[in-house]
């Protein structure tokens, strides 16, 4: 017998045990079966559950399931990633406390900190997945830098070296001087901050009192200036391209050039050029040759390229220090207030300095041509379509990418050098050495390269290394490319691309056939959510509290394709209440044996509530199978959350309670109901596992070893079709549903029965209310049902159903002034509120300086206000006609 109330904590655990230990998850590429795969984007090895890794991890484990289901072979592949910043960071933190810092210990001695750390750390979000419910290939699960995956990336960047797809340029990048390392463009964050803008006057060389004026919000980088820049097209600096300015302060001819990058209508328009410490000017350094010197160190301050009197200085001291020397000679023109969009590291949070170094490069450019061209040909597609535009703006303007860091843990470059700084690149050491003997002729000893590759230039192989590549395995041979990709929109760049550049190289074929990319989670008001601003909702608070299955079903309610998720804490709770429902409406069924029975099917059912319900369930199941095929997964739940609760429990269960008194209909609701029942656990089990696992086991008696994660998804054709019977049912849910909605919309009391007189009835309606009658008495809260032939009652209510008029006397029942004063002051009420509401959205200065989310709640507040305040008009009109 069911406990009387649903328990999620004691029933979570138990079912899991069992469903891991029974190799369901298990891929089997051996077989036959179609192939469905889709690879878990690797969480950080130091991370723990977000709400974003449960948001992706239901809408895999829901797909994972249905296919399984429906008898295909699916492989969802695990994995965490070495993450190496991320380690760095919390390893740092750790030696802080401690008192020490990276630099205290030797490079040995941190890498067995840091794989302790992965230890300890590791597995702590892949249980959590568990708790979810996640039923990945945990036998397959991989980490970024396991023995098989590191021989993959050390042999990919053999073979793109030796094609000239890797190379070592000194170029400029993104320089973190907090983490002393490279990040890529997509880890620096741009903030806008009020700044300084001064306007500073170079000397012309040979003209006395003559000079070049520019503006800079970054003063300290003109140590390094090697151009001033004017459009070839200014005439007012036509005399003096070719000549040369004085760079004040350091004394330095620097040339004056025309190039296109200075704008005339920008400040002066002329600009200093700094190679080495700017992107823009960078590329004009190239276009003219310039001289690039670098004037910062690795911990952003000044170096020996600048005059000694600034050597040492911190970058922002040195600022100071030249704008008082400037100041002094009198060479600052105007200082004004500025609003800049400021570089800083993601993580650190300190001002990015681009810096000139030397750094392995992958050609990017070269690979994306290919990658853009599968989205383009549709070979492969994005899901909302409208994230492609995100890819192609990307990809079309690609940089050449670093891929090299300054750190310690990760995949060390497999690159060597000699003596005098020849490089050998090889998978291994002992492959270098040989290298080396042959190019210098005798045994010579060499030093690898200190620096690791960037993380996600190992993710990006994932779809292929963790399949056994190099080798050729029968895993890559069914399992490459893969079904689909589902991830989130802010690694599109970080990690989709790179799978899809490296993808196409090394396998010639796309490495998925459909990106699903997910909205973003944020609070009950539409913010982001952020440590911060204290509104993070923590998924395993929430599953302690709800249960797993509440969670997921939320989250797969609320993932409509474009449109990010506004979670709550309520939205959870209403749908444990919807997991309740059907626990209760299980209890009801077991108390009046209306139980699966082995064997049974209703392919020959005579009563027309059981053909109606049935042909409705079909009808329920295609809509679902077509909107997971579409990717459309809060249709899918909502269609089920509709049938489940309305049509089954509210409709359903009510409609067939009379019926089970009738000795000669109750046999076949009894069977059809058990029936369905299984048929709703099934279907619904992909969403809401635990629940529906539980009571498939206690409902019935089954085989040993029978569980509804192996189970069979239904496919009804067009076995249930009965257009007459839906159109019956359908006729007496209206009726009925008209008869509540007067009640409420009046304020009737709900204790209090009131008649239904039924005017100019057909034959049809009559029949059917003399059919129903029980149902409809109950359900509806009435004393009677008759025909009216004369004149319709004062004090009645009329609706219209078809060809009937409706007749519901309700005077006698309630107040009517009564009623009317309080619809009218509803009315005015909700008047006054909108009235508030459309104040502020008609004002541009709100909608100007609002953030979205604000506005967005606003206009529904409006919408929803619009919709009461029709309502109690409509309301308030009916009873003015009920003389």
């Amino acid at each position: 017998m069911l406990n009387k109330t649903f328990d999620p904590a004691t029933i979570e655990s138990k079912h899991y045990e069992i469903w891991e230990d029974s190799g369901i998850f298990t891929a089997r590429p051996e077989t036959d079966k179609p192939k469905f795969t889709v690879m878990m984007p690797p969480p950080n090895v130091t991370g723990s559950l977000h709400m974003g890794h449960a948001l992706n991890m239901t809408l895999q484990d829901i797909l994972t399931r249905w296919h399984r289901m429906r008898g295909y072979d699916a492989l969802w592949m695990p994995g965490t990633d070495h993450a190496s910043i991320a380690v760095h960071m919390v390893l740092e933190k750790q030696l802080a406390e401690e008192g020490k810092s990276r630099s205290d210990l030797t490079r040995e001695e941190f890498l067995e900190k840091a794989w302790e750390w992965k230890a300890y750390s590791g597995g702590t979000i892949t249980r959590q997945l568990r708790r979810l419910g996640a039923t990945p290939d945990w036998s397959r699960e991989r980490f970024t830098m396991d023995e098989g995956l590191s021989r993959a990336v050390n042999r990919l960047f053999v073979q793109m070296a030796e094609e000239g797809l890797i190379y070592r340029a000194n170029r400029l990048v993104n320089w973190d001087p907090e983490r002393q390392t490279v990040i890529s463009d997509l880890e620096v964050i741009s903030k806008e901050v009020k700044a300084k803008l001064w306007h500073i006057r170079y000397p012309i060389e040979g003209e006395e009192e003559r000079f070049i004026t520019i503006a800079t919000t970054r003063p300290e980088t003109m140590l390094g200036d090697t151009a001033i820049a004017v459009h070839p097209d200014d005439e007012r600096f036509k005399d003096v391209i070719g000549q040369f300015a004085v760079l004040p302060v350091v004394g330095r001819l620097i040339p004056i050039i025309a190039d296109e990058h200075a704008d005339p209508e920008q400040g002066s328009g002329a600009v200093k050029i700094t190679p080495a410490h700017d992107f823009n000017d960078f590329e004009v350094g190239q276009r003219h040759n310039l001289e690039m010197i670098s004037v910062f160190d690795k911990q952003a301050r000044v170096n020996d390229n600048a005059p000694e009197a600034y050597q040492g200085l911190d970058r922002f001291d040195a600022r100071k220090k030249l704008l008082a020397e400037l100041e002094d000679l009198d060479l600052i023109v105007e200082i004004e207030e500025h609003m800049m969009m400021q570089p800083t590291g993601e993580r650190s949070g300190v001002v990015i300095e681009p810096m000139l170094t030397d750094q392995w490069f992958c050609d990017a450019p070269t690979l994306a041509k290919r990658a853009v061209e599968a989205i383009e040909n549709k070979e492969s597609q994005f899901i909302p379509k409208q994230w492609e535009n995100t890819y192609f703006a990307w990809m079309r303007n690609i940089q050449p990418w670093c891929i090299s860091r300054q750190l310690w843990w990760g995949h060390r470059i497999p690159a060597w050098y000699g003596p005098d700084g020849e490089v050998f690149v090889a998978a291994d050491e002992a492959g270098a050495q040989e290298k080396a003997n042959a190019h210098y002729g005798e045994e010579t000893h060499l030093t690898q390269d200190k620096d690791v590759l960037d993380t996600w230039f190992s993710s990006g192989l994932w779809p292929f290394s963790t399949l056994g590549w190099p080798d050729e395995t029968p895993e890559l041979k069914a399992y490459y490319p893969g079904t689909v990709l589902i991830t989130g929109f802010d690694i599109i760049f970080f990690w989709v691309a790179r799978m899809m550049m490296m993808g196409l190289y090394v396998m010639g074929d796309i490495p998925f056939k459909d990106i699903y990319i997910h909205a973003l989670v944020r609070d009950a008001k539409g913010q982001k959510m952020s440590k911060s601003k204290g509104n993070i909702i923590d998924p395993l608070d929430l599953i302690d509290q709800y249960g797993a299955d509440a969670l997921r079903f939320t989250l797969c309610a609320m993932a409509a394709q474009g449109r990010d998720i506004r979670l709550s804490e309520q939205r959870v709770e209403g749908y444990r209440n919807f997991a309740t429902k059907l626990w209760n409406a299980a209890r009801y069924c077991e108390m009046n044996d209306c139980l699966p029975q082995a064997g049974y099917a209703p392919n020959d059912v005579s009563e027309t509530l059981n053909q109606w319900v049935l042909a409705e369930w079909a009808a329920t199941v295609e809509r679902v199978d077509q909107a997971l095929s579409d990717y459309r997964f809060n249709e899918a739940a909502e269609t089920l959350y509709h049938f489940i609760w309305g049509t089954f429990c509210d409709w359903y269960l009510e409609f067939t309670k009379p019926m089970l008194e009738d000795q000669g209909k109750a046999e076949e609701i009894r069977r059809v109901t058990g029936w369905l029942l299984d048929q709703i656990l099934t279907v619904l089990n992909p969403f809401m596992p635990f629940l529906t696992e539980e009571l498939y086991e206690q409902i019935a008696k089954r085989d040993e070893g029978d569980r509804l994660i192996a189970g069979t998804w239904p496919d009804y054709a067009d076995l249930f079709d009965n257009a007459a019977a839906v159109e019956e049912i359908t006729w007496l849910q209206r009726l009925i549903g008209e008869v509540r909605s007067v009640r409420a919309d009046m304020n009737v009391p709900a204790g209090a029965k009131i008649a239904l007189m039924v005017k100019d009835a057909s034959a049809t309606t009559l029949h059917r209310l003399e059919s129903y009658n029980a149902a409809i008495m109950k359900m509806a809260r009435l004393s009677e049902i008759r025909p009216l032939q004369g004149d319709i009652p004062k004090g009645s209510i009329q609706s219209v159903l078809d060809e009937a008029t409706l007749v519901l006397p309700i005077a006698e029942l309630i107040d009517l002034d009564q009623e009317r004063a309080r619809l009218n002051k509803e009315i005015e009420k909700l008047e006054k509120e909108l009235s508030q509401i459309n104040g502020k959205l008609s004002n541009k200065g709100f909608l100007a300086n609002a953030p979205e989310e604000v506005v967005e709640e606003q206009k529904r507040r409006a919408e929803e206000a619009e919709q009461t305040r029709q309502k109690f008009s409509d309301a308030l009109k009916q009873l003015s006609e009920a003389v």
